[in-house]
């Protein structure tokens, strides 16, 4: 159980919903397995039924079976926390604590998981937090109770802004729950993890997990859940600027918000339709969403989501043609300089309150509003970067730890199968003898030695002898791979086509030799230059193809421009007197997945495309595929 006052902080620290579904520990009280699901349907019936048994019980009854008292008051805190019922949380959870001493009890752990997410305060969390690291030094690393403490420890150093801790607890937390029987804790961290990340800025990568979560809800009929999960896909669509498929992702969190009668929720549906309808441009619409969503959000006593709402109804009022009201709207809702709003609403609402003085000629005041936007912009866009990098790095860790545990953990078993082959070959030649040894030896070296030989033919099947790199035949098959992953995932892939200029002068006036040579030292360069994902295999003569996946165009220049700064440091060897190429440099090609290709070979047709334009444009030029831009200037090799 993940949600409560810490999801409602990250409820409005994030723009959406905390991610807690039915309960990742393994608590098999019969009252808790009967009654845990319906929290996540229907939290008002839970809380119903629960209090019901809670008072049939004799007074005594605590005596007789302390666990089913512990379990419901377990689902009491699982329905307060869907209210934002901190406090009624809180005592919920202590009460049924005070029934239970086993530290390792799954249902003590429960509770203690929901008492932690009851507070809001950093200082508060901090105390929760050290509980929780104790209570995981008594569990065994890696049992299913152990990765739920993991991801409620994520969960809370989210909200204590420690991102990078966050990220690295949430992902090893998910990649620990992978096998079966922890599906439910899988579910916990994929949707935790996706809030994270939101916050981080990573929203490609929020969004695959928050997919994971609603297909878990839909399979679980996890109404209150999916209500969330849906809200928070929406949410991601909006930052991401994809308008219209935010606002249907919305819909349909409303949808079934209303459903099990979740006025809040509707209410915060009705909000972020509302800014998507106004990046649209929808005024009208915008304002009729907005204003139902303000009694409700004021009724609920949430100040950074009312000023929220109000600074939305400002904007549509500004492009409506009432700066007069926006101003006054804006006046009030920045009457704190932002200390009481949601950290990213700041920034636009001196903005939108800058252009509506503008408007009315207040010029100065205009030019301040507009210089405060300008400084919360600039911190807000460094620190953004700053945690999307962290983000990207620590999980790039986290991987790359499990991937080298992997690894030991199949040598382990390859040297533990070894040592008992070793001990029956062992016996067996003992039995038989020296004639016996001789051919055991014989053979063992006859199976080593053609495996040895088996393994330098896949290379050779695979790589070019000059260079090292992927073949063409290989590097068709880890492109094809790249390519379909990519549009699996819907993620960007860009592919460089790149040859080498004056190549054949070279070959002609050094010698084969040289131009071998030049062809070794741009492969051998090119290793350090390029991520581990990235792919550079030889495509023919001085040809190279470069697939570069999740990159951008931008950042497939900053690449190829890495790559060429490289080639010129490239000397050739033994130049005679008659050449006249004072440095190496290559031309090449772009082509991304963006512009529509769907296969390979319409890929790197385009790119191949594009570099005779950079040959014909006159060689040390890149050129981006006409699909892309029909008007794109060239983009020189400096």
């Amino acid at each position: 159980m993940l949600r409560g006052g810490a999801a409602a902080v990250l409820l409005c620290a994030t723009g959406f919903g905390a991610t807690a579904r039915a309960s990742c520990f393994d608590v098999r009280v019969p009252a808790f397995v009967e009654l845990r699901p319906l929290v996540a349907q229907n939290p008002t019936r839970a809380l119903s039924e629960a209090n019901a048994r809670l008072a049939a019980l004799p007074n005594d009854a605590a005596e007789h079976d302390l666990r089913t008292v512990a379990a419901l008051h377990a689902i009491q805190a699982g329905a307060y926390e869907e209210f934002t019922l901190t406090d009624r949380q809180r005592a919920a959870a202590l009460a049924g604590l005070a029934l239970l001493h086993d530290p390792t009890d799954p249902l003590r752990l429960e509770l203690l998981a929901a008492y932690a997410n009851s507070f809001t305060s950093p200082a508060a969390i901090a105390r929760a937090l050290d509980q929780i690291k104790q209570a995981r030094t008594l569990l065994r690393p890696g049992s299913r109770s152990d990765v739920c403490l993991e991801i409620t420890q994520g969960l809370m150093n989210t909200l204590r802004d420690r991102s990078g801790l966050a990220i690295r607890e949430l992902t090893q937390a998910y990649m620990q729950s992978e096998a079966a029987e922890l599906s439910g804790a899988h579910d916990q961290a994929s949707g935790i993890l996706a809030l994270a990340l939101r916050s981080m800025g990573d929203d490609r990568e929020a969004l695959t997990f928050n997919r994971q979560a609603i297909q878990w809800d839909q399979a679980h009929q996890a109404s209150e859940d999916l209500s969330q999960d849906i809200y928070a896909r929406g949410e991601i669509l909006r930052a991401m600027g994809s308008f219209d498929s935010a606002i249907a992702a919305l819909r349909q969190a409303r949808a079934v918000s209303a459903s099990i009668g979740d006025h809040q929720g509707v209410a915060y549906s009705d909000l972020r339709i509302c800014e998507a309808e106004i990046g649209l441009q929808r005024y009208a619409a915008a304002r009729r969403d907005c204003e139902r969503a303000a009694p409700v959000l004021t009724a609920g006593k949430v100040v950074s989501m009312i000023k929220e709402t109000n600074a939305q109804l400002a904007k549509i009022d500004l492009a409506e043609g009432h700066p007069g009201s926006a101003v006054r709207i804006l006046d009030q809702v920045l009457d704190k300089h932002g200390a009481d709003m949601l950290a990213a609403s700041v920034a636009p609402a001196y903005l939108a309150r800058a252009e509506a003085n503008a408007a009315l000629k207040r010029y100065s005041a205009a030019y301040r509003d507009l210089t405060s936007y300008l400084q919360l912009y600039r911190r807000q866009n460094r620190a953004s970067r700053a945690r999307l990098r962290e983000a990207l790095e620590v999980r790039f860790q986290v991987k790359q730890a499990f991937e080298r545990n992997a690894v030991l953990r199949r040598k382990l078993q390859a040297a533990a199968h070894q040592a008992t082959r070793q001990k029956q070959l062992l016996h067996w030649m003992e039995a038989a003898g020296v004639a016996g040894v001789l051919v055991i030896a014989l053979l063992s070296y006859i199976v080593v030695a053609d495996r040895r030989h088996r393994r330098q033919l896949v290379r050779l099947a695979r790589h070019d002898p000059l260079t090292g790199m992927p073949n063409r035949g290989h590097t068709v098959h880890l492109a094809t791979a790249a390519l379909t992953s990519a549009l699996e995932r819907s993620h960007p892939l860009t592919v460089a086509l790149i040859d080498f200029d004056y190549f054949k002068a070279i070959n002609d006036q050094c010698g084969h030799a040289a131009g071998d040579h030049v062809l070794r030292e741009f492969a051998r360069l090119s290793r350090g230059a390029l991520r581990t994902s990235d792919i550079l295999g030889r495509w023919g003569g001085e040809e190279f193809l470069l697939v570069l996946p999740e990159a951008t165009l931008d950042a497939a220049l900053a690449t190829i421009e890495r790559l060429r700064l490289l080639a010129l440091g490239i000397q050739i060897p033994f130049p005679s007197q008659r050449i006249d190429l004072p440095r190496v440099t290559f031309s090449a090609g772009l082509a991304t997945t963006a512009d529509g290709p769907r296969t390979l070979d319409e890929l790197v047709a385009s790119a191949d495309a594009a570099l005779y334009e950079a040959k014909d444009a006159g060689r040390d030029v890149v050129r981006i595929s006409r699909a892309r831009n029909q008007n794109d200037p060239e983009k020189r090799l400096a």
